[in-house]
């Protein structure tokens, strides 16, 4: 008997693409209308989903009051990441630099 293993949820999913749609529009946000519009989805369900996405800090309500962006929090993901990539370069670097080049090889190549 073949177990299933597709974990995929549709709300979640929803919940992600509400997240992408949202990157790009920081200035002037979103209304539920239009969020729900390029979803797919009724405006109550968008209401309902932006909130959760507020109580995790993922979204904010512009200043205006009326139109949804992303959170602070969004960029601050991706600024972790890109720490993190500075430093498995450094510790590369510091790693080479511990063992040597090997002879006839460029630090570039490995």
């Amino acid at each position: 008997m073949t177990r299933a293993t597709n974990y995929t949820n549709a709300t979640q999913q929803r919940v992600l693409r509400l997240i992408d749609l949202l990157a790009g529009h920081e200035l002037q946000g979103l209304t539920p209308t239009e969020i729900g519009r390029a979803l797919g989805s009724a405006a109550p369900l968008v209401t309902r989903d932006l909130d959760n996405l507020r109580t995790a800090g993922w979204a904010e309500l512009h200043p205006g009051g009326k139109t949804w962006r992303l959170a602070p929090h969004a960029i601050q993901i991706s600024l972790r990441y890109a720490a993190g990539l500075q430093m498995g370069a450094q510790n590369q670097r510091d790693t080479q630099r511990r063992y040597g080049t090997p002879p006839g090889l460029a630090p570039d190549h490995y």
